[in-house]
């Protein structure tokens, strides 16, 4: 067959994202999510645009590119094609090749579903294992306990609330309210919802933001953090729950998150809330 590499553009993020969607399956745990290109859309759609590369062939796309930084790509294909060793040799040329504009050149990270022939294949080329990371699963097949939290669903009105709590969980300025506009205003986040936690003094005190990819499919968290001022009193976990009930609220099979494996304060976070560790999962990486 014969595979074109390209560059969908913003007109064609709509049809990225559909294909992602039509890709989620609770056999594969970790792989990029429509939720992933949602949180990114924060960058506005031209910054995201220009981050994406596809695969096509006959017009479909079978392979999806997202460049999270300039030195790390996460990438997943169409779950028919996972073992083609066609698409795995034209991918390996690709990423291996900085001229056709997919990475840099020099050392650079790949995230890859499990099971994709791509992993042997570059690794037959020299490439190397790299950072593990820890998917986790929490099965929405029943109810989920309550949070012990006051959800509010944020808004315009409380958009600042939400970035505020996130600011001061990531220690980073960046997620402003005229950034979370930005984001609510992508059209993948008809799927999402940014969770606030308040406690019982009715203070801020955690937050979330969960992406479904359809009934039936499993859903995303993306990001989720504590306030700095109300760290080591559960709310980690709390809003954890919380977000796991939102995603079965909106038909999600299951909710899925992953973390680094050396971050076990998350790990352990996410299992006190239910979200069952899968089998560890390695980067790889091309070396310099």
């Amino acid at each position: 067959m014969t595979i074109v590499l390209s560059e969908p553009g913003i007109d064609g993020l709509t049809g990225v994202v559909d294909a992602l969607r039509a890709w989620q399956d609770d056999r594969t745990p970790l792989q990029l999510h429509p939720g992933d290109l949602g949180w990114a859309w924060a960058l506005g759609a031209e910054r995201l645009a220009a981050a994406v590369r596809t695969w096509s062939t006959d017009g479909r796309i079978i392979a999806v590119g997202y460049l999270d930084a300039p030195d790390v790509l996460r990438l997943t294909t169409a779950p028919d094609v996972r073992q083609d060793e066609g698409l795995a040799r034209q991918l390996l040329a690709d990423l291996d090749d900085p001229k056709r504009g997919v990475l840099p050149p020099g050392k650079v990270g790949l995230e890859l579903p499990d099971g994709a022939l791509l992993r042997e294949t570059l690794l037959a080329a020299g490439w190397h294992p790299d950072e593990p990371w820890t998917p986790l699963r929490h099965d929405l097949s029943e109810p989920v306990k309550d949070s012990g939290l006051r959800i509010e669903v944020a808004g315009p009105k409380t958009a600042g609330t939400r970035t505020a709590v996130h600011r001061s969980a990531f220690g980073s300025a960046r997620f402003t309210e005229e950034i979370w506009h930005v984001l609510a205003a992508g059209p993948v986040y008809a799927d999402a919802r940014c969770l606030i936690g308040y406690d019982h003094q009715d203070n801020a005190v955690a937050a979330v933001t969960v992406w479904s990819a359809g009934p039936g499919k499993p859903g995303l968290l993306e990001p989720m953090g504590v306030h700095a001022d109300h760290r080591g009193h559960g709310h980690g976990t709390a809003i954890c729950l919380a977000a796991a009930a939102t995603l079965r609220e909106m038909g999600a099979s299951s909710a899925l998150v992953a973390t680094p494996s050396s971050n076990t304060a998350a790990v352990a976070t996410y299992r006190a809330a239910g979200y069952e560790p899968s089998t560890e999962r390695l980067d790889v990486s091309r070396p310099a």
